[in-house]
């Protein structure tokens, strides 16, 4: 349904640029895709040369793309923090900056917080499924119990970083990936994935030994407020809510709600229910703390079917079944 429905604004984007008879149009500018995201070859686990390609400029924007921004945290320089309900990565840096990234969020990647250390790194990594996984869905899992090597159809993309507690791993994983379209998402299987060459350029600069912070929902919603999920997936800062002294005026247009006298309004972050005693709340957006909170897990005796990893644009000749990149499916 989804690529079903971007297919359809394509084809009337593209009915809306052409030029009618009466009017002629300029060339349309390519679109430019920032250094940092270009295709580059890199090497593999057996010294191959392997093409990793550019990230699609569809897939870039404000939240998702890798860039210096003030830090309100109080990990010191050097620290990774990770916040899968904002769905952004944070490399602390020296004078209240981070360097920030856009992840997307499997539902492995929330059943951590805390604290962890960074004991491992693997470029190229292979990948298994645990041992739970095949005891709990043979046949979903059951074909990759050899487990598969580094390269271009392993999910776990360019890099990988294995976060310990002490000698204990947590099977947290921060890594690449297959599916670059999923960025900023929350999907049906995985940890914390990264565009590859965010990963890549993460992998560089930080030693094992490295502390990494997981933040919960609580310290999520405290340092970066509430979010809310657009109809693409992505999320962004939710729009305050908008308090209505007179419940007559619950069901007033949104313009006439703004036209009101600033005393007859207020910008707060009310409880999800109210005494009908009080002032009704107008939602404007809808905080989403737990992209899973509404999704019923399926049973072991009918597991979900991998999926084709869920780009739109990648060709249909080659596509790949990978269990951990799987997108959620539409609701």
């Amino acid at each position: 349904m989804r690529l079903a429905s971007l297919f359809a604004a394509l084809a009337l984007g593209l009915a809306a640029c052409a030029p009618s008879q009466e009017t002629a149009t300029s060339p349309q500018q390519p679109v430019q895709i920032p250094e940092m995201y270009q295709g580059r070859v890199d090497t593999g686990p057996e010294g191959e040369p392997i093409q990793i390609p550019a990230v699609r400029a569809a897939y870039l924007n404000d939240r998702n793309m890798r860039q210096l921004v003030p830090y309100n945290g109080t990990e010191a320089p050097g620290a990774i923090v990770v916040d899968p309900y904002a769905r952004v990565l944070y490399h602390v840096q020296p004078g209240g900056q981070a360097m920030r990234y856009g992840v997307a969020v499997g539902r492995a990647g929330l059943t951590f917080e805390g604290r962890a250390t960074i004991a491992r790194k693997a470029s190229w990594p292979s990948w298994r499924p645990t041992d739970n996984m095949l005891r709990s869905e043979p046949q979903l899992y059951g074909q990759f119990a050899g487990g598969l090597p580094g390269g271009t159809q392993n999910p776990l993309g360019s890099r990988a970083l294995y976060l310990y507690q002490g000698s204990v791993d947590t099977y947290y994983r921060i890594h690449g990936t297959l599916d670059p379209s999923s960025i900023g998402k929350a999907t049906s299987a995985g940890c914390i994935r990264m565009f590859n060459q965010d990963v890549m350029d993460l992998f560089e600069q930080i030693p094992t030994g490295t502390e990494v912070v997981v933040r919960s929902a609580e310290e999520s919603l405290r340092l970066e407020g509430p979010m809310t999920e657009t109809p693409e997936g992505y999320v962004v800062p939710a729009t305050p809510t908008v308090e209505v002294a007179d419940p007559a005026l619950a069901m007033a247009a949104p313009a006439t709600v703004q036209a009101m006298p600033q005393a007859a309004i207020q910008t707060t972050t009310l409880p999800a229910t109210l005494p009908a005693s009080q002032p009704v709340t107008l939602p404007v957006s809808q905080p989403v703390m737990d992209p899973y909170a509404a999704m019923s897990a399926a049973p072991a005796a009918s597991p979900v079917q991998p999926t084709v990893v869920s780009d739109p644009f990648a060709s249909p000749e080659t596509p790949f079944v990978s269990p951990v990149e799987s997108a959620v499916p539409a609701r």
